[in-house]
Parts: structure tokens; C-alpha cells; sequence
């Protein structure tokens, strides 16, 4: 497998000037949000909205990732349907990145920014995309195969997505977020897969990252209560070999050390009574 290397990043995609901006973009960083991690019920009507045409994109955009099209083809088709639909794509203008959407291949564990690289047959794409619409944001990932992908790593691709759920169960008001990351590590730890900890799942509501922050990985270091209507992600990133990773020069793409495969699959949750609800389902 050749390792991916960097292509030609197109202009910013322009968006209508009638669709509200979130406060931070084109800013170096966003306001510090000091609300509460628990939502209203209005706050959560609007994250309902907002998340569905989440995963809404998700899907389209995932549709088309077949060999042949480059990543900066399915950025257009994210941010054309976020507009068409009256929200702005969160990731556009947050600290300086370029893109509508996130979109990881292979090796890229994280935040990849779309290019003109043209997707190969046996890729791994993960797309990563979040709407603010009416003042909040839904934000959610998935990793899709395009054309024939060998065994060990379409397992890597359905185990990241038993991880997630497995992790998404394992809410329950009263619990602390820890055990989230106790359960999908105990999981990724039978197959040998580095589970990576750097990146988070994160509150999010009004605010893109509300400052909470839940690992993937057994740490007590993240205690927070769970507690009914807060509002978080999910997004475990799982690793055919090490969990160590670098960063590319652009200071957004960040790859396993060791070149291998990885994949992520995220959900935004509301915390209920009995457990959680996922919101960014199409």
C-alpha cells in the first residue's frame, strides 16, 4: 500500500450569505463555552434538526465514495447539501480549516482535508461532518470501503462500528464518562488494535466542543457524571497496529506512526432516563 501524501487543496467553497455563521469561523480560536453540558428540551428539538441533516450528508456523501472520485468531489457534495438545506458546515473557517467536511483515508486516523487525491480501489474513507443549523451543531462520522477491500481491513472497519455501539450502551445516567472508554478498550483489546487517545469524543450542542471530553481509551482521568440531557459524541478511532500517531505539516492530518489502517465511526448521544439516544440517524 503507498503511503498517501498530500495533494492540491481547491479554493474555499463559498456559503450563501443568508445561512448563520457559527461564532468562531475565521477567528484562531472559539469563544469558551461556559453553559451547562445539560440541554433544554427546546436546545434539544433544534440538536434533533440539526443532527438528522447530519447523518443525512453522511450518508450521501459516503454514497459516493467509490474508486476514482478525489476527496475534494465528495467535499462538494457535503457542502452543497448542508447549504441546500439552510446550515452552515461547522468544520468551514473552525481554527483555520479549509473544508466542509473531514475526509480520513487509510492511514489518516483523523481530520483529513480533502484534496484532489482520487480515491483507489481497496481504500478506506472515513467522512466526518457536522451541521450548524439554527444555532447548534449534529455532528457524526463513518468509515466507508470503496470497491474491494482486503479482510482484515473491512473487519477493522465493522469492529470500529461494534465499538461505537458498544460504547453507546454503556450510557446510563449515573455512570461516569470513563466507563465508555473502559468498554470499547476492553473490546479493541481482542483483536490487538491500538485505540487512540489523543483524539475524543466532546460535548457539543451550542458549541461544536463544549469542553467535556470523553476518551475511547480505560482512564479515570475523565470522571464527569452522565446525566440526563446532556449531549455528546462518541467517536472511537481504532488502529490495525499502534495507537501512536504524527501529524502532517498541515496541522490537521494526523496518521498512525506505523502507516497502518485505521477507522472511526461517531455518533452525537442524548443522554435519556435509560440510557442514550442517538440523534444523527437519517
Amino acid at each position: 500500500m503507498t503511503p498517501l501524501a498530500a495533494a492540491t487543496i481547491s479554493p474555499r467553497r463559498p456559503v450563501p450569505a443568508e445561512i448563520p455563521r457559527p461564532e468562531y469561523v475565521d477567528k484562531p480560536a472559539p469563544e469558551r463555552f461556559t453553559g451547562s453540558e445539560v440541554k433544554d428540551a427546546e436546545t434539544i428539538e433544534r440538536m434533533r434538526a440539526a443532527c438528522r441533516l447530519a447523518a443525512q450528508a453522511r450518508e450521501l456523501v459516503g454514497s459516493h465514495v467509490v474508486p476514482g472520485v478525489t476527496t475534494d468531489e465528495l467535499d462538494r457534495i457535503g457542502h452543497e447539501f448542508l447549504c441546500d438545506h439552510g446550515a452552515y458546515p461547522s468544520t468551514l473557517g473552525y481554527r483555520g480549516f479549509p473544508k466542509s467536511l473531514c475526509s480520513s483515508v487509510n492511514e489518516v486516523i483523523c481530520h483529513g482535508i480533502p484534496d484532489s487525491r482520487r480515491v483507489e480501489d481497496g481504500d478506506i474513507v472515513n467522512i466526518d461532518i457536522t451541521a450548524f443549523l439554527d444555532g447548534v451543531h449534529g455532528d457524526t462520522n463513518a468509515t466507508f470501503l470503496a470497491g474491494d477491500v482486503d479482510e482484515e481491513t473491512r473487519l477493522l472497519v465493522e469492529r470500529t462500528r461494534e465499538a461505537l455501539d458498544r460504547g453507546i450502551k454503556a450510557v446510563k445516567p449515573g455512570r461516569r464518562i470513563s466507563v465508555i472508554g473502559r468498554v470499547i478498550e476492553s473490546y479493541a483489546r481482542r483483536f490487538g488494535y491500538g485505540v487512540v487517545r489523543e483524539f475524543t469524543g466532546h460535548g457539543i450542542g451550542t458549541a461544536f466542543h463544549s469542553g467535556l471530553i470523553v476518551p475511547h481509551y480505560d482512564t479515570p482521568e475523565y470522571d464527569d457524571l452522565i446525566e440526563v440531557g446532556m449531549t455528546f459524541t462518541i467517536e472511537p478511532m481504532l488502529n490495525l497496529g499502534t495507537h501512536e500517531w504524527e501529524m502532517w505539516d498541515d496541522g490537521w492530518t494526523v496518521v498512525t506512526r506505523d502507516g497502518r489502517r485505521s477507522a472511526q465511526f461517531e455518533h452525537t448521544l442524548l443522554v435519556t432516563p435509560t440510557g442514550a439516544e442517538v440523534l444523527t440517524l437519517p
